[in-house]
């Protein structure tokens, strides 16, 4: 016994190669059952949130309040197909694109 044998173990052929059988199809199995845990834990999940954001930003009005990625809360002014209107503060208005608002927030939420 050498130490190579520690580490990786003695060859399959000693047993007469029968259980390797299986051909180039064993591990067909596993790549699918993979890919659909993958689909399910972050294909899926990720697709549903983009759907909810789309809905969000093409639902956006005058006067709702709202919080962009970087975490500026404010009030929608004016909305056009690419582009929203944000007041900040008073007279403090920031023009911001609409892929960079994050949520919606509660009425009465944004303290302007």
């Amino acid at each position: 016994m050498n130490l190579l044998d520690l580490i990786i173990s003695p060859a399959l052929a000693e047993s007469g190669g029968a259980s390797q059988s299986v051909g180039a199809l064993g591990g067909l199995p596993f790549l699918i059952l993979m890919f659909v845990l993958m689909y399910f834990l972050l294909i899926r999940p990720q697709q549903k949130r983009a759907k909810e954001h789309k809905a969000l930003l093409t639902a956006l009005k005058k006067g709702d309040e709202v919080v962009t990625n970087g975490g500026v809360v404010g009030v929608v002014k004016s909305v056009d197909d690419s582009f929203a209107m944000l007041e900040v503060s008073n007279n403090v208005i920031v023009k911001i694109q609409k892929q960079g608002i994050n949520q919606k927030l509660p009425r009465g939420s944004a303290k302007i």
